[in-house]
């Protein structure tokens, strides 16, 4: 399972380290280019809220292993589009791996392992996150620059094969469970945003994520342009930024421990000042990876954070939790990743990453509103 993560992290975030080949060769913008996560993210929306109804009483083994099928088809879509059209078509299939593995992902590990050794789980399938972070994106650029941007996005076949024969040697069989009453429905999730605590949550998760999305999915095209790094340094740092996510990953269950809500308020203001300060410092070589390093630091370690969120607010339904939670990530991904092209095409990156400074200072606000909304109902739940 943690391979899958790593392949399909790989599969969505290619295109954010082959932007500029890309648009030249399909004759497009960079930002338009940048569309292609943003389709990814609205099919995984569509995905994560039908999933369950669609899949009805298929088995989950069965499930995960046609979704493996589609991952390595849209690569394969990617690799050989003569234009635009086929190429978004290929990232519309990602997009519907994305929501239907993301969505079933808790509920998965809650099968696999005794209920003590969920959290460990969850934990080691996010390590393939964390891995796909250090090495899809410099190794993307790197093997773009050697093979072409279609030769690297076919790269990511054989892999899916690879995925596909160990699933299927390897996972059990299992059976569709019962459905939980109210979330049979595909809306029914949504019944969840009734409770104040869960709504402002879900809209801090969702402010942190257009706010990334808006300055990361263009930081190629920043790199060469306003810093003036060629392709190889490109690779490197991107490196960078997936070592530094790789460390955060590993050091932020204990952050998490001393303060959940007070690491969930900080990151989204610590990368608000990281996405600000790399506006004036966009031409000095140095200041722009040490800041890209720590925003890799904070941004990776970010969604293991919301997931405990997720664990804490809804401990009897987390797998509809999880469900919306994926739905808000990937709508806050394809909002963002649109919002920056936009930007990025008309006003440059200066204007696209002070957006995504004030973005994420409002999901930190966001995130102290949900605080301040646990804190305030905890007595009246205790009464």
């Amino acid at each position: 399972m943690s391979l899958c993560v790593f392949a399909l992290i790989a599969s969505e975030f290619m295109p954010v380290s082959l932007l500029t080949p890309m648009a030249a060769e399909l004759d497009v913008t960079e930002g338009q280019i940048g569309q292609g996560i943003a389709i990814s993210g609205i099919f995984a929306v569509l995905t994560s809220l039908s999933i369950s109804t669609l899949a009805g009483r298929m088995n989950r083994k069965m499930l995960l292993l046609g979704l493996t099928v589609v991952m390595g088809i849209s690569g394969a879509m990617v690799a050989l589009a003569p234009g635009y059209a086929l190429f978004m078509i290929g990232r519309a299939l990602i997009g519907v791996v994305i929501g239907g593995f993301w969505s079933m992902s808790a509920a998965t590990a809650m099968r696999l392992v005794p209920p003590h050794q969920v959290a460990r789980a969850l934990a080691i399938f996010n390590g393939g996150n964390a891995l796909a972070t250090v090495l899809a994106a410099p190794l993307g650029s790197y093997l773009g620059s050697v093979i072409g941007w279609r030769g690297a996005f076919f790269c990511l076949v054989p892999i899916a094969v690879i995925v596909l024969v160990w699933q299927w040697t390897s996972l059990p069989s299992m059976k569709a469970a019962e459905r939980s009453p109210g979330t049979a429905h595909v809306f029914g999730i949504f019944t969840a945003l009734k409770s104040p605590p869960i709504a402002w949550g879900m809209a801090a998760c969702g402010s942190f994520f257009m706010g990334q999305f808006v300055l990361f999915t263009y930081v190629r095209p920043f790199l060469e342009t306003a810093t003036g790094i060629d392709v190889t340094g490109v690779s490197l740092v991107l490196l960078v930024i997936g070592g530094a996510g790789v460390a955060g990953t590993l050091l932020i269950d204990r952050v998490l421990r001393k303060g959940l809500y007070r690491t969930l308020i900080a990151i989204p203001a610590l990368m608000a000042v990281v996405a600000g300060a790399l506006v004036p410092s966009g031409a000095w070589v140095a200041a722009v990876v040490v800041l890209l390093g720590l925003w890799g630091l904070l941004a990776t370690s970010a969604p293991v954070g919301w997931w405990a969120w997720i664990a804490e607010a809804m401990p009897h339904n987390a797998e509809a939790g999880g469900g919306l939670m994926v739905a808000v990530i990937q709508t806050s991904i394809a909002v963002g990743s649109t919002l920056g092209g936009l930007l990025f095409d008309s006003v440059g990156y200066r204007g696209a990453f002070l957006t995504s400074a004030a973005l994420l200072l409002i999901g930190s606000c966001l995130a102290f509103l949900t605080a301040r909304t646990v804190r305030r109902d905890a007595p009246l739940a205790s009464e």
